[in-house]
């Protein structure tokens, strides 16, 4: 059953000890895996609660929660310039859903692509901030058990999933032949694994004063492809857009030696698309099984067109 904007707050009480409630609104961020609402305190301060619908959804916000400590720490060593949300406090839920966690709300507001220019200013700020991901010690994601892959590791594992996308007669077939032609292009997959957001967006950005003040959701970081952070930028942002902020990006790495890596990220881009197909499966959604069989053969549509 799905829980009210004031059962969450009720729970960022318990969980917060001392938190007295003024106002609760519900998050545009709720979705399919977790209900999400923004606490107000009496003193004005804002409070973000979320609370997992499935039991793969709590375990994976388990593992986010120390993951978020380690990235804090990476901050006040100067090793990223941006802020994460701090889990302040959890309470359980019951049956077999885990816990809800509070967390302190990241300053600013989430970055409109459509609003970016090209040239110095937040697009800049936006490659630097994708640099200081990659450039973060794979420990910080290893040390919490997250996974950790090779570049041939990771590239099996993108075969295996494109495999099981053609196994539901759901992905359109010549798709499904030009990405297993790239997959099988060992050329693309010689990159250097890094640490990785792994559902980078525009949500998951906050942004104020023309620079990049948080990273949200970090429930799928991984050590992995970089290009995977790329991938919602190659998909939407307009090319002297995207030029500005792969050229911030290439001057903070000090791996430099990648020249498919944008090849990977329109890969990924399009991939995305079987992979929320999947998820429906997984799921037994029908609506999001439709919904990523419509965009599906738009891509389709759009890459063979005559």
């Amino acid at each position: 059953m799905p829980r009210s904007p004031l059962a969450l707050a009720a729970l960022a009480s318990v969980a917060v000890p001392g938190l007295d409630v003024y106002d609760v609104l519900r998050s545009p961020h709720t979705d399919a895996d977790f209900e999400v609402v923004v606490v107000k305190d009496a003193t004005g301060r804002r409070w973000i609660v979320r609370a997992p619908r499935r039991a793969a959804a709590g375990a994976a916000l388990e593992a986010e929660k120390g993951l978020l400590g380690a990235l804090a720490r990476a901050e006040e060593a100067g090793l990223v310039t941006f802020a994460v949300p701090h889990p302040v406090g959890a309470a359980e839920l019951g049956g077999d859903e885990g816990r809800a966690i509070v967390y302190t709300e990241v300053r600013g507001a989430p970055l409109v692509i459509a609003a970016l220019q090209p040239g110095p200013g937040l697009a800049a700020a936006l490659g630097r901030t994708l640099a200081e991901i990659h450039e973060l010690p794979a420990a910080v994601v290893e040390d919490q058990g997250l996974p950790s892959y090779t570049a041939e590791e990771y590239r099996e594992r993108r075969l295996a999933e494109l495999d099981a996308g053609i196994q539901t007669g759901k992905v359109p077939p010549r798709l499904a032949d030009r990405w297993e032609h790239q997959l099988e292009n060992v050329s693309w997959w010689r990159f250097e694994p890094t640490v990785v957001h792994g559902d980078m967006g525009e949500h998951q950005v906050f942004v104020a004063d023309g620079s990049v003040t948080g990273i949200v959701d970090w429930m799928d970081a991984r050590v992995a492809d970089p290009a995977d952070d790329l991938a919602w930028l190659v998909a939407s942002a307009p090319e002297d857009v995207l030029d500005t902020v792969i050229e911030a990006y290439t001057v903070g790495r000090r791996e430099t030696r990648d020249p498919h890596l944008l090849d990977r990220a329109r890969l990924a881009s399009e991939m995305a698309l079987m992979r929320w197909l999947m998820y429906g499966v997984r799921t037994d959604n029908p609506d999001v099984v439709a919904d990523g069989e419509g965009m599906l053969a738009d891509l389709e549509a759009m890459i063979f067109e005559d």
